[in-house]
């Protein structure tokens, strides 16, 4: 319970911390947002009027404390630039509301390839050091990290959407028409994102492995009678995850944070695109909820890896 506490109220410094340096970021900006709105030609009270609706003409600090009341009671402020009809704004927590899901199943699909493959893959490039097998998945993992998520992402729609023709590029389904449909899109964006990952996880996993395989208690379990296999997955395995675990929740944090390139070029309506069309536009109340989004999806992730340190090694829990 202790170590649960320091966490929560580091998570609270954290995100209070980011809040106050995303606010005063937008304050410094060159820009305005009510000439954003409603353009060069609109007249001075028209523009006063607006100001005076968004709470621009308060005082920074003012309008930091309500907008902090206002998100801890469960209202995120509304939006610039988005809008239900022509005479009532969205509300930020609709619209993320609406782009999450496609982000977070995203990152689901991502996440699933990625273990299933990596995991597997990185303990048969240990086994097979010295071998054929060894040199050509080093080329293959190789290659696919130097690869850029953009370029990837147009030869996995080229490949799947052109020429064999899985899927119709662009037609991307939401969740709320076909729920079959939907998953069934996001499965080649998912590989997109997945392929350098995997690369990655899987060299690092047999790095790690290589390296306990060399350790004494390794030689020690053999001199006792264990089998290969039970050295290997009994001991080896479990004890290089612990490095791997930690890598992978810096994946995992990166892909639910938002895969800004992968959503563009497959067209996804998710968090990522969001985010920079809401810069891109000066929307900032939804930039700043996004920035805190994205801030304690990191927060709790490396949260979750130091549960599953202990999980895995209960000696942790006594250091």
């Amino acid at each position: 319970m202790k170590y649960l506490g320091k966490k929560f109220i580091t998570l609270i410094i954290t995100l209070f911390v980011v809040s106050v340096a995303a606010f005063l970021a937008f304050q410094i900006i060159p820009g305005d947002v009510v000439t954003s709105i409603l353009g060069t030609e609109a007249t001075p009270e028209r523009e006063a009027k607006l100001r005076a609706e968004l709470g621009l003409d308060q005082p920074p600090v003012k309008r930091y404390v309500n907008w902090m009341t206002d998100v801890l009671q469960g209202d995120l402020g509304v939006s610039y630039r988005y809008s239900k009809n022509m005479n009532e704004m969205m509300p930020v927590s609709e619209l993320i509301g609406d782009k999450l899901p496609v982000t977070l199943w995203l990152a689901a699909l991502s996440l699933v390839l990625i273990v299933v493959v990596s995991i597997p893959l990185g303990v048969l490039w240990a086994r097979s050091r010295n071998h054929f097998l060894d040199a050509v998945l080093g080329v293959v993992t190789q290659t696919s990290m130097a690869i850029p998520s953009f370029f990837l992402g147009i030869l996995v729609t080229y490949l799947f959407g052109i020429v064999l023709k899985w899927f119709i590029p662009g037609g991307y389904v939401s969740y709320r028409e076909n729920f079959g449909a939907f998953l069934g899109y996001l499965v080649f964006p998912a590989i997109s994102i997945a392929i350098p990952k995997i690369a990655m996880t899987a060299r690092f996993l047999r790095n790690s492995m290589l390296t306990e395989m060399r350790s004494d208690y390794v030689r020690t379990a053999y001199s006792k009678g264990c089998s290969d296999r039970r050295v290997m997955y009994g001991h080896v395995l479990r004890n290089a995850l612990m490095p791997v675990v930690t890598f992978l929740g810096m994946i995992i944090a990166e892909i639910v944070a938002g895969s800004i390139v992968v959503e563009q070029v497959f067209g996804l309506p998710g968090v990522g695109r969001l985010l920079i069309s809401s810069i891109s536009t000066r929307d900032f109340p939804v930039v700043e909820i996004l920035i805190l989004y994205i801030t304690f999806v990191v927060i709790f992730v490396y949260f979750l890896v130091d549960v599953l340190y202990r999980v895995i090694d209960p000696r942790i829990s006594n250091r």
